[in-house]
C-alpha cells in the first residue's frame, strides 16, 4: 500500500478571483484525494488541505505552485502531517 499523508498548503499571490479553488478541486478529484480548498480572505490567499497517497499529494503540490492560467503564485507554504482519514471527498469550502 502506498504511503498516506496529509498536505496543508497556503498559496499566496494573485490567487483569488481567478478560479483557483475550482482548479484545485478538479485536480484533487482527478487524483482521488480528499479534503478541501477555501479562500483566506484576510491573507488574500488560498488554503488547501488534502489527504491521500503521498505521491499524488506531491503531484497536486506541483499544480498548486503554478495555478490556473490567470493566477500568479508568489509562494506556497507547505506543511506535511500524518494521514487522519478525516475527509471522505474533496470539496470547496466557503
Amino acid at each position: 500500500m502506498a504511503q498516506q499523508a496529509t498536505l496543508h498548503a497556503v498559496i499566496y499571490g494573485f490567487v483569488q478571483g481567478v478560479n483557483f479553488r475550482y482548479f484545485v478541486l478538479r485536480h484533487a478529484r482527478a487524483l482521488e484525494l480528499a479534503g478541501y480548498v477555501r479562500n483566506l480572505l484576510r491573507e488574500r490567499a488560498v488554503e488547501v488541505v488534502a489527504e491521500g497517497e503521498k505521491e499524488k499529494l506531491e503531484q497536486l503540490l506541483r499544480e498548486l505552485e503554478v495555478g490556473p492560467r490567470m493566477a500568479r503564485v508568489k509562494r506556497v507554504e507547505v506543511n506535511w502531517s500524518d494521514y487522519s482519514g478525516a475527509y471522505s471527498r474533496f470539496e470547496v469550502r466557503f
